[in-house]
């Protein structure tokens, strides 16, 4: 299936100086409310979006430009609808572009069929598969804003990074109107390369987090996001560890969370909590024992123990 586009007429109350209503399609089983509610708990990202009448309305930067989202299912599970709000024209570019990083930070072309064949083997897993079913994962939005993420929240309590994130947003960006609301876009990585160290000494408020950041981002401003969706994993993994203050946690939690590598596992202790949960006390088998069977989805089966409500 391919985009599809429509005209749209501007919402009562929002301004919205070019509409159009993209039909992204999606890879079945999905569901859009399963989406929703990781989004709306989602500590890294909270105060970034809002949600009006089961939509998801949300900013971005494309072409140098703020635009505005608003993100809601479509008539059954094998499409979304996408409608934008933008100061400028809606070109086919724009069109594209939108299309591709929504269908990324919603994973809508992951492929769940895998995940639920191996877990009708695994009762204990089976159960959360089944609550979870059509979830496809929620990942940052873009690599970089991961990144940025993952520096700030080291040794940090969240609530203190995630104001320390939106100072940053606020200082890049002004906010940005359409659909009735107003929100704060993620800068670009452009935006973010064009800040000196001594911004970002200012706006963190510590100097060695500034200096991660500030290296960081001059070095992923040197590659093409298409390398680090796609590349070889260990080409990746190891360009992300040459970044300054990303260690091997924060460059598997990039490659799950922030690029969907999902053939990868996190060990952490959140997941370790889950697994004696799920598969009760003691588990029958370590974290890669239970976790081999779901090779190469193993980073799902992970993500579904953590995120199952």
């Amino acid at each position: 299936m391919s985009v599809t586009s429509s005209r749209m007429t501007p919402p009562k109350g929002g301004r919205m100086d070019a509409g159009e209503l993209l039909y992204v399609p999606v890879r079945a089983p999905f569901s859009w409310d399963h989406s929703l509610r990781f989004i709306c708990g989602f500590p890294a990202t909270q105060g970034e979006q809002e949600v009006v009448e089961g939509r998801l309305l949300k900013a971005w930067r494309f072409l140098d430009r703020s635009v505005v989202t608003q993100i809601g299912p479509g008539s059954d599970d094998s499409w979304i609808e996408v409608a934008i709000a933008s100061s400028g024209p809606v070109t086919d570019e724009l069109r594209a572009m939108v299309a591709d990083r929504v269908t990324f930070y919603l994973s809508l072309d992951d492929d769940l069929s895998e995940l639920a064949g191996v877990a009708a083997g695994d009762p204990a897993f089976a159960a959360v598969e089944a609550r979870m079913r059509g979830y496809h994962q929620v990942k940052f939005p873009t690599p970089q804003e991961n990144i940025v993420w993952a520096i700030l929240a080291q040794r940090t309590p969240l609530p203190v990074a995630r104001k320390v994130k939106l100072r940053l947003m606020h200082h890049v960006n002004p906010p940005v109107s359409g659909f009735g609301v107003e929100l704060q876009p993620f800068p670009s990585l452009p935006q973010l390369a064009a800040l000196s160290l001594e911004d970002f000494a200012e706006l963190v408020g510590h100097s060695r987090k500034a200096g991660y950041l500030f290296g960081s981002v001059q070095k992923l401003a040197q590659v093409d996001e298409s390398f680090l969706r796609a590349g070889a994993c260990d080409e990746v993994e190891r360009f992300l560890l040459s970044l300054p203050g990303i260690g091997r946690w924060s460059a598997t939690f990039v490659m799950i969370r922030g690029l969907g590598r999902m053939e990868l596992l996190p060990d952490d202790a959140e997941l370790l909590k889950a697994v004696h949960r799920v598969y009760g006390e003691p588990p029958p088998g370590d974290l890669a024992t239970l976790s081999a069977r779901y090779a190469p989805n193993q980073g799902y089966w992970a993500h579904y123990l953590r995120a199952v409500q």
